[in-house]
């Protein structure tokens, strides 16, 4: 194997409580994943003699210590549990503490040559940490389906482990930040053989990123109905991800294309802009970039010009990402570009306009039949062009050029 070129990027698994995240946990761990266990941090850091430690005995008093001097979690718990600010002060504390172990450990595993580092954390989505890495994944059950495993399990009530349940993130949050949602309702046989998937899917994200290559796309155009998929979901989380990683070289991140428009059918391919201030700052977001699980394309340099502007007006810098499970391409535009501004008004007047998203529904649909026997799509967005010459531009123009104004 080649020496990667890039650091392999970072993976998060969560999950309800008792939906099985521990087993999937420790499969990937079997499979070779460096797993990094929040819960086992969060126990280290308040051993006797650590700082937060100290910090949580002088913010909740020494009656949260055992008589050896160690925490009393069963005592802290019941200063905190329906109480959110005191929560919210022991976060304040272990937060930090927690995430300061986490990278040294991740750096260590990045050391020893660990190809898939998976950071373990029941509190992904209520700590806001979700677009932090390149991959998340959630494991969930319904309640019924959790409640009867604390019960016989952890030897709980129904109703402290619905109050349980209840003090967590929802099951729609989780899902919010995760791009894969693995149901454990089933065997525990079937639970590891959905975690095997995941590996693979993982390992080939990890690979992908640090030898610098997209995710393998196979096979012509093929539409899918909006309804079938949740684009938009996909799009909030993509592009989250993407501006935590671009920092202040994102002006700020949409998503644009056919699956930014209601009801329209697409390719399944996300597209997104990332609109940088400067050409200077999108030249520097290929590392960024790359941690949030996205590679750049060198030979895809601009758009097809319309309207006499000038050539810098189409001008591009192009990603697409290395998760084999999701097609998603990434157009990083410049402040004040025709091309820029094209793909927002374009994508508006599609949702605006009822006739124009039929007309182009309609050429989407011809130039998939057209081109459905062939290797790729790149027949098909060349066939596209002339459309958008002809339909879109004229349209779009008039609106892209008062944007533009002075500077077109």
């Amino acid at each position: 194997m080649s020496k990667p070129v890039r650091p392999v990027p970072l993976f998060a698994l969560t999950g309800g409580i008792a939906a099985g995240k521990s087993t999937v946990a420790e499969r990937l761990a079997e499979r070779g994943a460096a797993v990094i266990d929040a819960d086992v941090i969060a126990r280290t850091v308040v051993e006797p003699g650590r700082p937060a430690l100290a910090a949580v005995v002088e913010a909740f008093g020494e009656g949260i210590l055992t008589p050896e001097g160690r925490l009393d979690r069963p005592a802290l718990g019941a200063r905190v549990f329906g109480d959110a600010e005191a929560r919210e002060r022991l976060n304040g504390i272990l937060h930090p503490a927690i995430r300061e172990e986490a990278v040294a450990q991740t750096e260590r595993a990045r050391a020893q040559g660990a190809e898939v580092i998976l950071h373990d954390i029941p509190l992904l989505a209520e700590t806001g940490r979700g677009p932090e890495f390149a991959f998340a994944a959630t494991v969930e059950a319904d309640d019924e389906t959790r409640i009867s495993r604390m019960v016989r399990d952890r030897g709980m009530t129904a109703e402290d482990a619905a109050a349980r349940i209840a003090a967590q993130a929802t099951r729609s949050e989780r899902e919010e930040i995760a791009d894969a949602v693995l149901e454990n309702t089933g065997s525990r046989e079937e639970l590891t053989t959905t975690a095997d998937a995941l590996w693979n899917r993982m390992r080939a994200l990890s690979r992908n990123v640090t030898h610098d290559e997209p995710a393998q796309r196979i096979g012509g155009p093929a539409l899918v109905p909006a309804a079938e998929r949740d684009w938009v979901r996909t799009g909030r989380r993509l592009c989250a991800r993407i501006a935590w990683h671009a920092g202040d070289l994102a002006a700020g991140v949409e998503h644009v294309g056919s699956t930014a428009v209601p009801g329209l059918e697409a390719k399944d391919v996300v597209d997104l802009q990332l609109e940088a201030p400067s050409w200077d700052a999108a030249e520097r977001l290929a590392e960024p970039l790359a941690a949030a699980g996205f590679v750049r394309r060198p030979d895809v340099v601009g758009d097809t010009p319309h309207g006499g502007l000038s050539a810098e007006h189409w001008r591009k810098a192009f990603y697409q990402n290395a998760d084999p499970g999701q097609a998603v391409n990434l157009h990083v535009r410049v402040s004040g570009t025709a091309s820029l501004e094209f793909a927002r008004v374009f994508r508006d007047a599609l949702c605006e306009d009822g006739r124009l998203r039929e007309e182009y529904r309609r050429e989407k649909r011809r130039l998939a039949r057209e081109h459905a026997g062939e290797v790729d799509t790149a027949g098909y967005a060349e066939a596209k062009e002339a459309w958008f010459e002809r339909v879109a531009w004229p349209v779009c123009e008039a609106r892209v050029l008062r944007r533009l104004s002075p500077s077109a």
